[in-house]
């Protein structure tokens, strides 16, 4: 196989084709990563994070503002919640959402 001596070189500074394979995370890494921008592809799952970085809100809120059908907005709100970008807290009869530690990283990240 032909390489590009440019690439050729730069391989060769980073140790070599090994060692690039060494960098890379592995394969449990790789499948949370893929958990996580899957969980960031929804236009309206990236809403729930912007409004959340904004301050803690109950569901019927964040369902007046998003405009958003009770099954629906439980949909999305769990797959967040599964990839531990956000978290709910049961007080009384509802339940107030807010951003965690990865959630905040990414919706103040502006990808």
């Amino acid at each position: 196989m032909e390489i590009p001596e440019q690439i050729s070189k730069e391989i060769e500074l980073n140790g070599g084709i090994d060692k690039i394979i060494e960098k890379l995370p592995d394969e449990n890494r790789t499948a949370k990563q893929s958990q996580i921008y899957y969980a960031l592809s929804s236009p309206l799952r990236l809403k729930i994070l912007n409004l959340l970085s904004i301050q803690p809100l109950c569901v019927c809120i964040i369902q007046k503002i998003t405009k958003t059908s009770p099954s629906k907005l439980s949909y999305h709100l769990s797959i967040l919640t599964d990839n531990n970008l956000i978290e709910g807290k049961k007080e009384a009869s509802w339940v107030t959402y807010s951003l965690t530690e990865l959630g905040r990283k990414y919706a103040l990240s502006n990808l």
